[in-house]
């Protein structure tokens, strides 16, 4: 099961908290192996949680602690690539999910672990 695996808002978000009982089995399987990953998307969105006070720490700290905790990295494939799988996936108008979806395909169909009904329907290596 080793490879790359995109890890979705929602993911971050449960892993930072300690809610890892949100979590599928399936899904923690995958989080155990491989490069974990997340699009710029993720942490752009954080941070738009953040403003809305919807989250009560900044994208970067909350990235930051991932990073030491599960060694979660920030994607740095090309942004045009990540843009021409965007601009094909019309089956969402939420830009986020567009966009972190995208992430993943750009870079080879990776594996994105999400628990969104609507991109595990769309994107065929969606894992939960």
């Amino acid at each position: 099961m080793d490879g790359i695996s995109y890890l979705d808002t929602n993911l971050v978000l449960w892993l930072f908290a300690g809610m890892v009982e949100k979590i599928s089995a399936n899904a923690r399987r995958r989080l155990e192996s491989g490069t974990l990953l997340i699009s710029p998307a993720v942490a752009l969105e954080l941070e738009y949680l953040y403003e809305r006070r919807r989250i009560v720490e900044r994208s970067a700290f909350v990235v930051s602690e991932l990073a030491k905790q599960i060694n979660l990295q920030i994607c740095g494939i090309q942004f045009a690539s990540v843009m021409d799988a965007a601009i094909q996936m019309s089956w969402t108008r939420d830009p986020f999910d567009r966009l972190i979806t995208a992430n993943a395909e750009a870079n080879g169909r990776a594996a994105l672990i999400t628990s969104d009904r609507n991109i595990r329907r769309h994107y065929p290596n969606a894992i939960w």
